[in-house]
């Protein structure tokens, strides 16, 4: 609780019956933090996904996760720019990936260049695999990744 400064939650939950398991009888003071701390997981755990959707990674254990990398922080989003400077115009224009996992980095890729319709990710490819960008698209949105405003797609 000290380490993310929620100490005001420690003492209604800390050390009490129910906090594994449920109890019937429980205090309402204690289910009242219980719900406070899933509330500040659940905020926190999107605020560290939009981070590292933007390139920023905190590494736990640098040492071990990132041996090569001299910082307990890093920014990727030298890396990203030059990805999505090459997504936004290529030479030639990539194929469309045959697998998933690809299909999906191509997509975040495009989308660091910043919001953009449907058709205008398709039109980055070979093509324009319009049905398959937009199906990649959905499932980015169910995950929490992409959310659409005004017909255009970005990054959440």
């Amino acid at each position: 609780f000290a380490a993310y400064g929620w100490d005001d939650l420690a003492d209604k939950l800390v050390g009490l019956p129910g906090a594994t398991t449920p109890l019937i009888d429980k205090p309402e003071d204690q289910a009242e933090a219980e719900q406070e701390l899933l509330t500040r997981l659940v905020d926190l755990n999107q605020q560290r996904a939009a981070e590292e959707a933007k390139g920023h990674i905190r590494w736990l254990r640098p040492e071990y996760q990132a041996p090569s990398e001299q910082q307990s922080e890093i920014s990727l989003a030298s890396k990203i720019k030059t990805t999505s400077t090459a997504m936004a115009k290529p030479a030639t224009k990539p194929a469309w990936p045959k697998q998933m996992r690809e299909q999906i980095e191509a997509l975040l890729a495009a989308m660091q260049a910043g919001p953009m319709t449907d058709v205008e990710l398709a039109d980055g490819f070979k093509r324009k695999p319009l049905k398959p960008v937009q199906q990649v698209l959905s499932a980015l949105e169910v995950l929490g990744r992409a959310q659409q405003q005004d017909e255009r797609w970005q990054l959440i």
